[in-house]
């Protein structure tokens, strides 16, 4: 029987991973692995896509050529909100930017008054955020760039052209853009002329996730197809629920922390609050925040020289728990630069104690990760009327065990973890379904509940939490940040 390949593309590195559905058992294995270096330029930071899509594409001819199985398709998936620009004849313009580059940070105001918050978000259910696609085109108004560009390409679609020669938009990349009506799924054409960035960007609309986009150009008899582009879009289709009652936290670099629900909500209360309703597999929201999330453990790790995760999680379970704790939502914490430093000074700035070594720093980073999961939860559940019993985490954060526990007694709820390549997952039994081989979205989380049973964390809350969380909403209040 066929396989299927995954391309899953990281802001740490990417991966090529071979999917084998035998029996309604999945077995992944990782083919290849690469580091993703971001570049700073003088006029600021971006992706080096070209590296990317050298080995992405050197992962997939290892994989072709190295299986015994044919290869049935490939799906890419990625981070959101970056883009390339492409011109009248299809090259790329400059190398993308990168999400974290400072230019948007006054663009966040030009968005909401061009069209006004209220009306953005209910269109496009976003919030206006300094990293989303609209800030970032905006703040490349009357830019060379801007003037020549004919096609906007979200990164997974940029790179399934370059492999293909055919440009396909999928539904939840193009959600995290701020420029999809959340209710059509269509572009929002309406809040792009406000906002004043040519519509020709968008021509072409979107198409749902397992759609046949068209045979890779070195590998005729290999098609691409297009999976849920949005890694985190990948990673909700594969947390392995059994039921609704279930609230999700894809855990990496970023913390996005939701509910999986029918329709979106596009109330002021939930806009305030900072949640999006972004684009799922068929037809469903993700509704959800997007936080900081293992972005404080990888940076204090560089500090550090990269020791291995698990020994700084193992001094972290070492250390004293609640001594110290911060927002990882902090401005603070947006450089990458000496993040221990910079968690050191903010728990001196609200009067607690500094974290000393290692072990101390590690446990601030994720109890105060812990609480913001509860936090975030909580909110999810008042503002979309639904009562979690259940939180699945997937992703990274789902091998720290550390993390999982303290997330199932701060919130009072069982954690179940895995898997940890959600996303990949995700992507392959996207493809698989696409390809006859799957039916429903139900079945398929069947399929990763028998293939990667999740672990299990029972909360052991009590006092000692609730006096922890009730510290932490404090600092929040204090610092006015969510």
């Amino acid at each position: 029987m066929p396989d299927y390949l995954a391309v899953d593309l990281g802001a740490e590195s990417g991966r090529v991973l071979r999917g084998a559905l035998r029996d309604d058992l999945l077995t992944v294995t990782e083919v290849h692995r690469f580091v993703n270096r971001p570049v700073a330029l003088p006029e600021g930071l971006h992706w080096d896509a070209l590296a990317l899509f050298a080995d992405l594409s050197d992962g997939i001819a290892a994989a072709v050529a190295g299986g015994s199985e044919p290869v049935a398709g490939v799906g890419i998936d990625a981070w959101g909100n970056d883009f390339g620009l492409l011109d009248r004849a299809g090259h790329l313009i400059g190398n993308p930017w990168h999400y974290r580059d400072r230019r948007t940070t006054r663009s966040t105001a030009v968005v909401a008054a061009r069209v006004g918050a209220q009306a953005l978000y209910r269109t496009t259910g976003t919030p206006p955020l300094p990293i989303n696609t609209a800030s970032q085109l905006v703040a490349m108004e009357g830019s060379p760039q801007l003037d020549v560009a004919e096609r906007l390409a979200m990164l997974p679609d940029l790179f399934g052209y370059w492999l293909t020669g055919d440009l396909a938009t999928e539904q939840t990349i193009a959600s995290t853009s701020q420029l999809l009506d959340v209710t059509s799924r269509t572009w929002a054409t309406g809040v792009i002329d406000r906002l004043g960035i040519p519509r020709r960007l968008f021509a072409g609309g979107v198409v749902p996730a397992g759609t046949k986009v068209g045979p890779l150009l070195a590998h005729p008899s290999v098609p691409l197809w297009t999976v849920a582009g949005h890694d985190t879009a990948a990673a909700v289709a594969a947390v392995p629920a059994t039921g609704d009652g279930f609230g999700y936290i894809s855990s990496g670099t970023w913390s996005l922390v939701g509910l999986e629900i029918d329709a979106p909500v596009l109330t002021d209360e939930a806009r305030l609050a900072g949640f999006s309703n972004e684009a799922g597999v068929d037809g469903t929201i993700r509704f959800l925040r997007n936080g900081t999330g293992l972005w404080l453990l990888q940076r204090c790790r560089a500090a550090w020289g990269d020791p291995p995760y698990a020994d700084l999680v193992d001094e972290a379970a070492a250390a004293p728990g609640f001594r110290s704790l911060v927002d990882p939502d902090d401005p603070a914490f947006v450089a990458p630069r000496d993040m221990p430093a910079r968690l050191a000074a903010a728990c001196r700035a609200s009067g607690q104690p500094t974290p000393q070594g290692r072990g101390a720093v590690v446990r601030c980073v994720l109890d105060s990760l812990a609480c913001k999961h509860r936090w975030t939860l909580e909110r999810a559940e008042a503002l979309a009327g639904r009562r979690v019993d259940t939180v699945h985490v997937v992703g990274g954060g789902a091998a720290n065990p550390l993390l999982c526990q303290l997330t199932a007694d701060l919130t009072g709820r069982p954690v179940l973890a895995g898997p940890v390549e959600a996303t990949a997952v995700g992507n392959l039994l996207v493809q698989a379904r696409a390809d006859g081989r799957l039916g429903t979205l139900r079945d398929l989380r069947a399929v990763v509940a028998r293939s990667l049973p999740p672990r299990r964390f029972e909360p052991a809350g009590g006092a000692r939490h609730d006096d922890a969380y009730a510290r932490f909403l404090a600092l929040l209040d204090a610092g006015e940040t969510i």
